[in-house]
């Protein structure tokens, strides 16, 4: 469940598909506090840095995913060692993913809303951002427990399987790199403001 609901309109005015970064009205702190200063801001805290290299990891292992899923496509990578490295990097990224994002929606967020209200428009993006990669994520792994169930069962099949599994990955790489930048545009500066974290 998470923190709360998302307006309806929410889910069409913040559509992730339909965004090339942080809306406009929730720019506000971000023009204030640009992400090349972050790092040297004296309230940039170890915490932030941490909640950011998880951030990273993410794009990293889909990033990696997807270039196993063209290698396995491209036969560079052998049926068994391709079904081997999906099994365990898709599993991390999924769980990892559900993990961080319900610390989000449980922890974190109340957190920030509590101290900058300016952070529950924003909220609402976040929160539709959430729901559609919960989406995006039961298509992964359900495409991805397929493509490993054929390693065994029918391992030649397993190509027609990965083509799709591919394309999903594609699409949520390029998901993760706009939700996870604005959600880092939007977050960052509010911790840096209010000294958060620390």
């Amino acid at each position: 469940m998470l923190y709360c609901n998302p307006h309806l309109d929410a889910m069409t005015q913040y559509d992730i598909t339909q965004r090339e970064g942080l809306p406009n009205d929730l720019q506000t702190l971000l023009r204030d506090l640009p992400r090349d200063g972050w790092e040297a801001h004296p309230n940039f805290a170890r915490a932030t840095r941490n909640w950011m290299g998880a951030h990273q990891k993410f794009r990293a292992l889909g990033t990696a995913l997807q270039g196993d899923a063209e290698d396995f496509l491209d036969t560079r990578i052998p049926e068994e060692r391709y079904a081997e490295r999906l099994a365990h990097g898709g599993h991390a990224l999924v769980q990892h993913l559900h993990g961080h994002h319900a610390w989000e929606d449980h922890r974190f967020f109340p957190e920030l809303e509590a101290v900058d209200p300016r952070f529950a428009r924003g909220l609402e993006m976040l929160e539709s951002d959430h729901v559609a990669l919960d989406g995006l994520l039961d298509t992964l792994t359900r495409q991805g427990n397929r493509v490993v169930q054929l390693a065994t069962l029918a391992p030649a099949q397993m190509g027609e399987e990965a083509r799709p599994l591919r394309d999903t990955l594609e699409r949520l790489n390029r998901f993760l790199l706009r939700h996870l930048t604005d959600e880092e545009d939007l977050v960052v500066p509010i911790l840096l403001h209010h000294k958060l974290r620390g």
